[in-house]
């Protein structure tokens, strides 16, 4: 018996994509680039087969109305042409590996005019997600995340989840990087603040977003632009989403995660997305591999409304 897809969608590998009208794919990537002590996070490995099982029971109510889009459903043969690719072959002790299938992976989509829906994996994923489009910018970066992730490298690593914003702010066909939701503390010291706003990033908190509001935000982003959008679940409030290793109090509602997700569809381009950093061993009733599902559905109908 195969194993399941997102949402029951049609199994692909990326070398079965034919180059045509543009569609999307569903990308497992499990592993990233792992810290020598990765801790809780190396459970984020088990998170892509997680968030599809959990789409299975959604996947039932195909037709019915969906109170969140206000209409019916998206499900497989709504109009967007989607596949699910599978996972990218990977293995804990090999960052090196992990980053570059990761990348020929995202390459080969993007060469079939397939736009990739990344599940992660731990939040250093992006970094070889985002190598792949070094041919296809200029290219706007929307981070949404309780952290900074701007760290120069942890324990020799220069490539692991606390630089990833660094590492992708860096990129030659990046050219606007917008980081929302930050809280709490991480990671990130304030050189690593002041760097990141010395690059030009727009540094958003959590309680900037609450007070000031998602509309005013996607105002501040730059409209017609190819955008790829960094999901990282624990921007959310730990009572939405509490399989995260990063628990901070506070966060974005579901309601403002997802009106974010369909106002950047409207605004820009979707180029591509990457939703990490969950923990299958700390979720409660699958909640969060819940949440995760409803994001990308609502992201995908956003992608189908903007068409």
């Amino acid at each position: 018996m195969s194993d399941p897809t997102f949402l029951g969608l049609p199994s692909a590998t990326p070398e079965d994509l034919a180059t045509g009208d543009a569609g999307i794919a569903i990308l497992g990537i499990p592993h990233g680039v792992p810290y020598p002590t990765p801790g809780l996070t190396a459970g984020c490995a088990d998170a892509p087969a997680a968030i599809r099982a959990r789409s299975q029971r959604l996947s039932r109510f195909a037709g019915h109305h969906d109170f969140d889009l206000d209409g019916p459903m998206l499900i497989p043969g709504s109009g967007l042409r989607i596949v699910d690719a599978g996972d990218v072959p990977g293995s804990a002790e090999d960052g090196t590996g992990n980053a570059q299938r990761a990348e020929a992976a995202v390459r080969r989509l993007l060469a079939a005019a397939t736009v990739p829906i990344v599940l992660g994996g731990d939040d250093s994923v992006p970094i070889p997600v985002l190598r792949a489009y070094a041919e296809r910018g200029p290219l706007f970066v929307l981070q949404v995340d309780a952290h900074l992730d701007y760290r120069d490298e942890v324990a020799g690593v220069r490539e692991g989840y606390s630089s990833t914003m660094r590492r992708i702010t860096e990129m030659g066909q990046v050219t606007r990087v917008v980081q929302a939701g930050l809280r709490g503390v991480g990671s990130a010291r304030s050189s690593d603040v002041a760097d990141a706003r010395a690059a030009g990033n727009l540094l958003v908190s959590a309680r900037a977003l609450r007070e000031q509001g998602v509309p005013w935000l996607l105002e501040a982003l730059p409209a017609g632009a190819s955008a790829f959008i960094a999901f990282d679940l624990d921007a959310l409030d730990p009572a939405v989403a509490p399989a995260v290793s990063g628990l901070s109090p506070g966060g974005l509602t579901y309601e403002e995660a997802g009106d974010l997700l369909a106002g950047v569809c409207s605004r820009c381009s979707i180029a591509g997305a990457a939703f990490t950093e969950m923990v299958p061993a700390l979720d409660v009733n699958a909640l969060s591999a819940l949440v995760v599902v409803r994001l990308v559905m609502r992201l995908l109908a956003g992608i189908e409304r903007a068409r």
